[in-house]
């Protein structure tokens, strides 16, 4: 032990002068590292311009973060089961993530849908799914949809509306986040058409911006999430500028709308990855912010002031987390959350420590939940606005990691914007490139990850009581599905469709979210709107060819 301990100090000892993502560091860091500082116009105090330090002058002291937990796996009856569980101690926000089916746009009895289906999220395959699975939950809590995919984005948003106006709730005191980030969908989703409806999910994106800011006011309904792109392998500074990139894409294409900015960016939301390196992801986040805020102000003349002001939620790195010495995690996470929060999180999203083996399970996900509590409660970092601020390290960092997000930026806006870049594979290219360095530092122990590559174990290290799907969750899923098909009213579903299809017909700026609402309260299934609005625009009605329109 002693030998691998020399040997993994060593290895600490020749990575430490770099942050994670490879910055140089070094070893002390004075006040001439941050001589060309202005603190009004680099800084400021929190909750002014450009909110280097934080959106609110008081920030936690006046607003805690939203403290929630993902949850989706099953029949929407096992996540309703869960997700009481979650608010019962204390989560508040329902946060949900459906199976990849859902995600894709196919109901649960497609056939490629076998295997799939509540594996890795809960299926959502009608609005009776979404009834269920928020049966007895409070809609008044703030409602986190995962959403992201081109067709599933406006499924969800237009089940939401439905369920509310069932219950008899103003759509205009709703509060929540659409994931509805359509160019995610192309690096972090089962995808078989791959780079081919790029255009198209941009315009259903905007099409569920433009229908929120206009009936629904509170809901962030923009979502440029950072996360994913961490989660595939590229580092800090990077993460920063595709985020940002996605963000001004996004704000383009509403301007193209007639759309003004401040009409929509006050409910445009960012999420990042609260990653190992505990200050490089601090210095992120809080470049982050300062470059949102003057590419609002500068770039798009926004004057109201929650359009230059970067919300945004924070997920911990499930990448960093392994299946060796799983309760490790548990330091990692806590470590990443503290990063979140002192960076000034508004949301935040905790990995269970089971998470490299397995969903986490309920009691992973209550510790998470009480970590988070434990942060906000006990440690006093929640008392100080922006505690590390000032920081001669820190704000070197928060410097070094703008410069090098914007070199990458400027990149992606001389190619023609994140688009082009996805179109030409740049970011493919991009993504591929960081993910093989990592592992190569990994494998030779550049880059220590403890309990894998260095302190390991003889003997494994066994988890508790780990998740379990139930074996006939999958069956009776699909059994839900064919009866509603079998039993509902299929005229008013075939009018709907018919309606949605003649309206995608009609033009790219015709928004189509009052005919997917109205697809959806007739019990419409996913599969069977994205299908209209597939054959719409050209493509096949399923995406798998495997299965016919069900109404011609």
């Amino acid at each position: 032990m002693g030998n691998e301990s020399d040997k993994a100090a060593e290895a600490y000892k020749a990575r430490a002068i770099k942050t994670w993502s490879g910055l140089p560091l070094k070893e002390l860091y004075t006040p001439a590292d941050v001589k060309g500082v202005d603190y009004d116009r680099d800084l400021g105090n929190a909750g002014e311009y450009p909110y280097t330090r934080g959106i609110y002058p008081s920030m936690y002291r006046g607003r805690q973060w939203t403290q929630k937990l993902l949850c989706g796996f099953g029949t929407p009856a096992d996540t309703n089961e869960r997700l009481k569980s979650y608010v019962k101690q204390g989560a508040n926000a329902l946060d949900i993530i459906p199976d990849v089916p859902s995600w894709i746009g196919i109901d649960a009895d497609h056939p490629r849908a076998e295997g799939e289906v509540g594996v890795q999220g809960v299926n959502l395959t009608s609005l009776e799914d979404v009834e269920v699975m928020l049966q007895g939950l409070p809609l008044e809590l703030p409602l986190i949809l995962h959403g992201t995919n081109t067709m599933a984005s406006p499924f969800e948003l237009g089940s939401w509306v439905v369920l509310a106006q069932k219950r008899g709730i103003s759509l205009a005191s709703l509060r929540g986040t659409l994931l509805n980030d359509p160019l995610f969908t192309f690096y972090c989703s089962w995808w078989p058409e791959d780079k081919l409806l790029v255009d198209l999910a941009l315009k259903l994106g905007i099409d569920a911006i433009e229908y929120c800011t206009e009936s629904m006011p509170q809901v962030y309904s923009s979502y440029a999430d950072g996360y994913n792109f961490r989660e595939a392998g590229i580092n800090a500074p990077q993460e920063l500028a595709l985020t940002l990139s996605k963000a001004i894409c996004y704000a383009d294409k509403c301007l193209e709308r007639g759309l003004a900015i401040d009409d929509f960016a006050p409910r445009l939301s960012f999420c990042f990855s609260a990653h190992i390196d505990f200050f490089e992801e601090i210095a992120k986040i809080r470049a982050a912010r300062r470059m949102w805020a003057r590419i609002a102000r500068e770039r798009y003349g926004a004057k109201d002031a929650r359009s230059v002001k970067l919300r945004f939620s924070v997920h911990t790195a499930g990448c960093s987390l392994v299946s060796a010495q799983p309760l490790n995690n548990i330091v990692r996470v806590a470590y990443q959350a503290m990063a979140a929060a002192l960076a000034g999180a508004q949301a935040m999203d905790l990995c269970g420590y089971d998470e490299a083996v397995n969903i986490p399970s309920e009691e992973a996900g209550i510790l998470s939940l009480r970590t988070q509590q434990i942060l906000a409660c006990e440690t006093g970092i929640t008392s100080v606005a922006d505690p590390l601020g000032g920081s001669y390290y820190v704000e070197s960092l928060t410097n070094r990691l703008e410069e090098e997000a914007g070199k990458i930026l400027r990149e992606i806006e001389d190619m023609g914007g994140i688009v082009q870049a996805i179109k030409t594979e740049w970011v493919d290219r991009l993504i591929d490139r960081e993910a093989l360095n990592h592992q190569k530092d990994v494998e030779t122990g550049q880059r220590i990850v403890v309990g894998q590559n260095a302190f390991t174990m003889d003997e494994a290290q066994t988890l508790g009581d780990y998740h379990r799907t139930r074996p006939q969750s999958e069956a009776e899923q699909i059994a839900n599905v064919t009866r509603l098909k079998r039993t509902r009213d299929n005229r008013p579903v075939k009018e709907a469709l018919d309606k949605l299809r003649r309206r995608a017909e009609a033009g790219e700026r015709v928004n189509l979210m009052p005919e997917v609402i109205e697809a959806v309260r007739a019990y419409a299934t996913v599969g069977e709107i994205a299908g209209a609005i597939r054959q719409a625009y050209g493509f096949r009605y399923d995406p798998f060819g495997e299965v016919e329109a069900p109404f011609g």
